[in-house]
Parts: structure tokens; C-alpha cells; sequence
């Protein structure tokens, strides 16, 4: 990631683009597993506007949805780093950092008249377990560790961003969808149930989120181009019938 770029991510304004990509995502993810997403996409127009206009008095549920997203994604570089080599880990200190100041920072103006937000948790490897051992002891190579990370991950990510966004996702399906996920990444399950296996292609369309993000951003291309190939090549393969 370009430091410089992120560095001048500093208002309201500059975020806009950032939300209305993640909001999108999680329209797209929510509506494809046919979850009611009622008037979501017009409020992320109204959220977006207000945004580019330096705005933070939005409507609560605005407010709220604005302030989950960028809170969710500053706490999502560091534990998604820790299920990669440490070198990996280490490269991305610096960039992980900047960008969590940066988002924490526009998120709490928007969660400042919010009675409550919580920061959401994402899982360590120390976290995930598969017979005794941790899930990435099943795993070789980088792209099958970041598939694994991105697994476990983007779906945490999506249901706490979807429910402060007024989205209800069945808390039955994130609970399959995790324990169904993490078995079969570890090797230890053949195949997954056909609405997880819709759940996960459609969480793995993370890839466009990597490529705007890098497009409207002009950050790093080849590291976003890496990273974006890796989750298409997994939403794709997840898309085919046998798997």
C-alpha cells in the first residue's frame, strides 16, 4: 500500500468512495442470499452524499451503518495478518497502522451520538481450532492461508457490518457457515451445505471490493492485483458444481 496516499485520507470526504464500496458489498451479499435489505441502497446514497459533503450529522442508522464500516475495516488488517507468515505480518505493520488510525478516526465522528457501537473482534488463528490444532496447521502456501484467513474473516466482517446496518442475518447461518468453513479449508470436510457454499462465493466477491478500492484510491496495484486474483480464483472455483 502507498503510505503517502493513505496518509492524506483525513475527512469525512475522503471516505465517501470507502463506504459506498463496503456498503455495496454487503448489499450485494445480503440481497444474493435473499436477506431483506429493505431501503439500504438508497441509504447508502443519502450516507455517501452527506459524506462527500464533510456532513457527520446523519440519522442514527446512517450514523451507524457509516461508523461500523469504517470501524470494521480498521480492525481487520491486523488479526487477517496474523494468519500469514511473519514476514507478511511484518511488511504490512506500518500500512495496517495508518490505515486503522485513519478509519478509527472518521468512524468515531460518526459514532460520537450513537448510544452504543461495538468494536468488532475478529478472529486469530489462536482463535480457530480443527481437531486440537490451529486451522492453519492444515493449510500450506500463502494463497491457501489466505483463502483460509479470508474465510473466517470476511464473514465475520459482513454479519457485524450487515446487523448495524439494519440487515438481519440469521444467526443460524453464520454459525453453520463458520463451523461448516473452517472443517472444510482444514481438509476435514469434502463439501459444504449448497446455501453456505452461496453464502461463501458470494462473500468471496471481496475481490472487486480489493480492485475498487485500489482504483478509486490509486493505491499499490500489485499487491491489491495479488490479493484481488487470489479471492476471484477462489469465488470462482466455488461456483463450479463439483468444486
Amino acid at each position: 500500500m502507498t503510505v503517502l496516499r493513505l496518509l492524506r485520507l483525513r475527512r469525512p470526504a475522503d471516505f465517501a468512495d470507502w463506504y459506498r464500496i463496503g456498503a455495496e458489498y454487503v448489499h450485494d451479499v445480503a440481497a444474493g442470499m435473499g436477506l431483506r435489505v429493505g431501503d439500504f441502497e438508497s441509504r447508502v446514497v443519502r450516507a455517501t452524499d452527506a459524506m462527500r459533503a464533510g456532513r457527520t450529522d446523519l440519522p442514527p442508522d446512517l450514523a451507524r451503518s457509516v461508523a461500523a464500516d469504517l470501524l470494521a475495516d480498521a480492525v481487520f488488517c491486523d488479526p487477517f495478518c496474523q494468519w500469514m507468515p511473519l514476514w507478511y505480518e511484518l511488511g504490512l505493520a506500518a500500512p495496517c497502522a495508518y490505515a486503522e488510525s485513519r478509519l478509527r478516526r472518521v468512524a468515531e465522528r460518526y459514532a460520537d451520538d450513537l448510544p452504543h457501537l461495538s468494536v468488532p473482534r475478529f478472529s486469530r488463528p489462536e482463535d480457530v481450532y480443527v481437531d486440537g490444532r490451529p486451522a492453519t496447521a492444515y493449510v500450506d502456501g500463502f494463497a491457501e492461508r489466505f483463502v483460509l484467513a479470508d474465510a473466517v474473516l470476511h464473514l465475520e466482517w459482513f454479519a457485524y457490518v450487515a446487523r448495524e446496518s439494519g440487515i438481519f442475518v440469521p444467526p443460524t447461518l453464520v454459525e453453520r457457515t463458520r463451523e461448516q468453513t473452517v472443517a472444510y479449508y482444514a481438509g476435514r470436510r469434502t463439501e459444504l451445505d449448497p446455501d453456505v457454499r452461496t453464502f461463501q462465493r458470494l462473500l468471496f466477491s471481496d475481490d472487486e471490493w480489493v480492485r475498487r478500492i485500489a482504483d478509486v484510491y490509486d493505491v499499490d496495484g500489485v499487491l491489491f492485483d495479488y490479493w484481488a486474483r487470489i479471492l476471484a480464483r477462489e469465488r470462482r472455483r466455488l461456483s463450479t458444481v463439483d468444486g
